[in-house]
């Protein structure tokens, strides 16, 4: 009985571009010496990417199925990632996302299409939203205004994205802990 619940088990996944060690503290000194005050429950900066596709609950062998279908569907080559003006989700006077930026200028809209194919070949519903390229700053319960943020543009921040990452995210009591599950390089 322990083996069908192993094979039953599912992890809630999503795929991303994570920034490099070095950009994550360039972004972290870029933002204090800024002045850039983060409400709510920030991110912690070795959690920050760029989320190109949100997964949801996925079984193992779906899970191996996107991934076969991603590695055959992704073209982009590796490319400089910019992250410099604040938004957020839904709206800036009632935000429940505080966010960066992220401009790859053609490749990552290119990126986030060809997860988005790669996961609908395999059967995931359409997003349903549009994609907006973003690193998640700040996550605000309850919900909150930011307008006086929002727009507000910090020194850029650069970085090479040569691959993307399956991630496991964990909610737990405080900000979601996420998991190296799988790579695909980028050439």
């Amino acid at each position: 009985m322990g083996d069908l619940v192993d094979i039953e088990r599912t992890d809630r996944l999503f795929v991303g571009a994570a920034i490099d060690s070095e950009a994550r503290h360039a972004l972290a000194h870029v933002l204090a010496v800024s002045g850039v005050q983060l409400v709510g429950k920030p991110v912690p900066p070795e959690s920050w990417h760029v989320t190109l596709r949100f997964l949801g609950s996925t079984s193992a062998p779906l899970r191996d199925q996107f991934m076969h279908e991603l590695d055959e569907t992704i073209t982009v080559a590796p490319f400089r990632l910019r992250l410099r003006s604040l938004g957020s989700f839904p709206r800036s006077d009632k935000a429940t996302v505080l966010w960066i930026g992220a401009d790859g200028g053609d490749a990552l809209p290119i990126l986030g299409a060809q997860c988005e194919a790669a996961a609908e070949a395999v059967g995931f519903e359409p997003e349903g939203r549009p994609f907006v390229p973003h690193l998640t700053l700040s996550r605000l319960r309850p919900q909150a205004d930011v307008r006086e943020l929002v727009g507000i543009e910090v020194p850029a921040v650069r970085t090479t994205i040569d691959r993307i990452t399956l991630f496991r995210s964990t909610i737990g009591d405080n900000a979601p802990e996420y998991e190296v599950v799988d790579e695909i390089k980028l050439a």
